[in-house]
């Protein structure tokens, strides 16, 4: 629960300032430092942002009246503007799920060439 908390608040602040992408650097580092096995690190990395983009892009839907959500179901054909909310939510759960688990899967390897 610690690490899903890390990961929110960190990316929340970082995505103030730098590109999507960025969601990428907490779980990196903290799936490196909090030291989990791969499958909790996925989880609560997936989870972190998936509460937090998710949460972004429902708050978006409704302060403009699902105007945006509404146009981009329609240029994507997805039908729904509260799918274009949860399919936001899993973009932003995946990629930050799979830098937690690669940060925690880095930390497990063993270190063939340390002295």
């Amino acid at each position: 629960m610690l690490l899903a908390a890390a990961i929110l608040i960190t990316a929340f602040l970082l995505n103030l300032f730098l590109p999507w992408w960025c969601i990428a650097i907490p779980g990196l580092v903290f799936g490196y430092l909090f030291n989990k096995k791969a499958v909790p690190s996925f989880g609560w990395g997936f989870l972190a942002v998936f509460l937090l983009w998710g949460g972004q892009a429902l708050y978006i839907h409704f302060a403009n009246d699902a105007i945006l959500s509404t146009r981009i179901a329609e240029m994507l054909s997805v039908g729904s503007p509260l799918l274009v909310v949860l399919i936001t939510g899993i973009i932003g759960g995946l990629v930050s799920g799979l830098a937690t688990l690669t940060g925690s899967l880095v930390k497990e390897t063993p270190r063939r060439f340390s002295s």
